[in-house]
């Protein structure tokens, strides 16, 4: 019997190595760009978000932690770090508050800064909620301002101030609607909103105070 003549495996060999090298370059062309973009994205978001139309702060009378009343008065002239709470939120506000105590160690010293903390459960959020609540950060009554009152006084400062509304979104779970809760709004020295920065990146307290620093020299 004519014994069977053995294949040479050569060719499909080459076959798998040629495959695997371009299996190989895929993955790094793919890894490569899922990379570039994801770094695109991080480098846009830190750049914060413009207003979503012209916002100025408007007159109020609020009250804060000490039972103290605040006014839009008691501001003219500073440079504000602005955001929103309420005491019975247990993920986002704790986070943002944390931000906002980064910004308040950041900013010690610099007399034309403050800090303003806007309640949107006022019937809650009574002065001593949220002096209990200020207390777990290190709050400085002289600087940083947890403020409560008449809803509707509240609601018509952060709607006209601040944030939009979206009655029609049953995912959100803050008290009156309110979109862009988790957001820092960075105010000028006349009133202006001028840039909104994501409260829950851990590098938005450095971005607020960066902020700060540009429009102190605008004037």
């Amino acid at each position: 019997m004519t014994p069977a003549i053995e294949k040479s495996s050569g060719p499909r060999n080459e076959e798998k190595l040629i495959l695997g090298l371009v299996i190989a370059l895929a993955l790094f062309v793919g890894f490569g760009s899922w990379l570039a973009i994801g770094l695109l994205s991080h480098h846009e978001k830190n750049r914060g978000l413009p207003p979503d139309q012209a916002r100025r702060l408007i007159n109020f009378s609020l009250t804060d932690g000490t039972g103290r009343e605040v006014t839009r008065a008691d501001l003219d002239g500073k440079i504000l770090a602005v955001s929103f709470l309420f005491t019975g939120c247990a993920l986002t506000c704790p986070e943002v508050s944390r931000r906002m105590a980064e910004i308040q160690t950041l900013t010690a010293g610099q007399s034309d800064v403050r800090l303003v903390s806007l309640t949107v459960d006022p019937r809650t959020d009574t002065p001593p909620a949220l002096a209990k609540f200020g207390a777990r950060y290190g709050l400085d009554t002289n600087r940083w301002f947890m403020l409560t009152g008449d809803k509707a006084a509240l609601y018509k400062i952060i709607g006209t101030s601040f944030l939009a509304r979206d009655a029609g979104d049953p995912f959100n779970s803050m008290p009156g609607n309110f979109t862009g809760t988790e957001r820092i709004a960075v105010v000028d020295r006349h009133g202006r909103v001028r840039i909104y920065f994501d409260g829950l990146r851990p590098e938005t307290a450095a971005a607020v105070v960066a902020e700060i620093s540009q429009l102190r020299a605008e004037n």
